[in-house]
């Protein structure tokens, strides 16, 4: 299969997990504080990508090495712990469609460290994806008050992550395998992340007699093996076959899964804020559309 049309389908199934991911950190943090659902989550998915693809990491040098440092604390580290505790404040699916910045910060970040060209037309989507961002925040605020002003900073230092690592990957790790960068990224981030379970009181007996921690674990498995070691790997050969600014459209997808499974959790949305997210949505579009190759004369 071409990789035009591969593309599609990766998008298609990166939407569908990580859309879902949003949900099964809403239930994880029922019993587990933050810190334990990211380190969690972290350690879980370092153990099964050991098990398939340990022998991928021979033969790199040390500057991939370095960027697979950095690639893994920027892209994976942080925004774990961000969005677990993000979400003690606000709502799963406001979550995922805050998240959908990506694409506009990765276009920002390209444009002024990459040398990216960025057309009128995207200038504007950006300037319309802010936009409407504000106005999600501010219908929250207006209605159910599912949103803390202070929290949604963390979900946007998330997609900063997120987009930052995006030109991190194309830019510095082009040459090696998608297995090797996804491994590579979580065996940097499991000494820390065993450090922050070791001292997040999980192994206290009053976080192992909570009466929904063994549910609370079986979603952090699931959303570690499918939506972290499963999907980190399908998003980097995502990232190989296709430019930057396109695959941090998986972003904008999104929301649409999230808010079906907020929906379903009992989560409410003003028609304000659906409003808002098609302006992001709009936005986005915008700020993806590519010049028309000239007729030939």
């Amino acid at each position: 299969m071409k990789n035009q049309n591969v593309k599609w389908v990766y998008l298609a199934i990166l939407s569908m997990v990580w859309g879902s991911s949003y949900i099964l950190i809403k239930w994880g943090l029922v019993a587990l504080s933050p810190l334990q659902l990211g380190s969690l989550r972290l350690l879980i998915t370092t153990i099964a990508l050991l098990l398939v693809g340990y022998s991928s990491l021979q033969g790199l040098s040390k500057y991939h090495w370095k960027w697979l440092a950095i690639t893994g604390y920027v892209g994976t580290f942080f925004p774990a712990f961000l969005f677990a505790f993000a979400q003690q404040h606000i709502d799963s699916a406001i979550a995922a469609i805050l998240n959908a910045l990506t694409p506009l910060l990765t276009i920002i970040f390209g444009l002024l460290f990459f040398r990216i060209d960025i057309l009128k037309k995207q200038y504007f989507g950006v300037g319309l994806g802010l936009i409407g961002s504000i106005g999600l925040v501010w219908g929250g605020l207006q209605t159910a008050s599912n949103i803390n002003p202070i929290y949604t900073l963390l979900i946007l230092a998330a997609s900063c992550c997120y987009a930052m690592n995006i030109h991190f990957i194309k830019v510095h790790l082009a040459q090696v395998e998608v297995m090797a960068i996804t491994l590579g990224n979580f065996v940097f981030m499991a000494p820390a992340a065993f450090v922050v379970l070791i001292y997040s009181d999980f192994f206290t007996p009053q976080t192992l007699s909570h009466p929904d921690i063994y549910p609370a674990i079986g979603y952090i498995t699931i959303l570690a093996l499918v939506g972290s070691a499963f999907a980190k790997y399908l998003f980097n050969k995502f990232v190989k076959i296709t430019s930057a600014v396109f695959a941090s459209s998986v972003t904008y997808t999104l929301p649409f899964v999230a808010l079906f499974w907020g929906v379903y959790d009992g989560e409410t949305i003003s028609a304000f804020q659906l409003l808002s997210a098609v302006v992001i949505l709009f936005g986005v579009y915008l700020s993806h559309k590519k010049k028309r190759p000239k007729p030939p004369l």
